[in-house]
């Protein structure tokens, strides 16, 4: 319902309000809160209400919730594209398993340096990695991969990496058009 602020001119009730309003009313007695007298005086005082103030009295003792919260708008449309996409989904799934893996290499002080440059710790010979593409270098117990301003960009899980990004065992990564699996190193038993 509309509320009124004091000093300014009072607004019309529109349509909705009283309506919402009588629905409350209906609610209220449907659920026993409001004898059938009751119901009609205040039924005569909703109708004959001029303000929003004499709108608000008529209900203000009642409960005023929704019975059902709309549904959201474009859930259909939502649902479509799921379906739609879910071969393209399952087919990126399947793909992403069978990546070549790339073995996380032993922690140390030197990054590893990935690109298609002749001294890179990675060379990958593609034309959509850049020379000096992206590093890999150890942090505490994790990695962090940061891209080097490649042109063709760093993708970790299919986001593409701004600045340095956590990885771990597991991550999907791309440098380019050249994907990969993250492994862990196996220690020697």
């Amino acid at each position: 319902m509309t509320s009124v602020e004091y000093g300014a001119p009072s607004p019309r009730i529109s349509d909705a309000d009283r309506e919402r309003a009588l629905d409350v009313l209906r609610e209220s007695m449907v659920e026993g809160r409001v004898s059938q007298d009751t119901f009609v005086r205040r039924v005569e005082l909703i109708l004959a209400a001029r303000i929003p103030d004499q709108l608000f009295a008529a209900v203000r003792d009642l409960p005023d919730r929704q019975a059902t919260p709309p549904p959201r708008a474009g859930w259909l449309a939502e649902s479509v594209t799921r379906l739609v996409t879910l071969p393209g989904r399952l087919r990126l799934a399947w793909e992403a398993q069978r990546l070549p893996q790339l073995v996380l290499p032993a922690p140390g002080p030197v990054p590893l340096v990935i690109g298609r440059a002749t001294g890179s710790g990675l060379r990958l010979n593609d034309s959509s990695v850049s020379r000096h593409h992206a590093q890999l270098s150890s942090a505490g117990l994790g990695w962090l991969l940061r891209d080097l301003g490649s042109a063709n960009g760093t993708w970790v899980n299919g986001r593409r990496v701004i600045d340095a990004v956590p990885v771990r065992p597991g991550d999907h990564v791309r440098f380019g058009a050249v994907a990969f699996r993250l492994a862990a190193r196996e220690l020697p038993a």
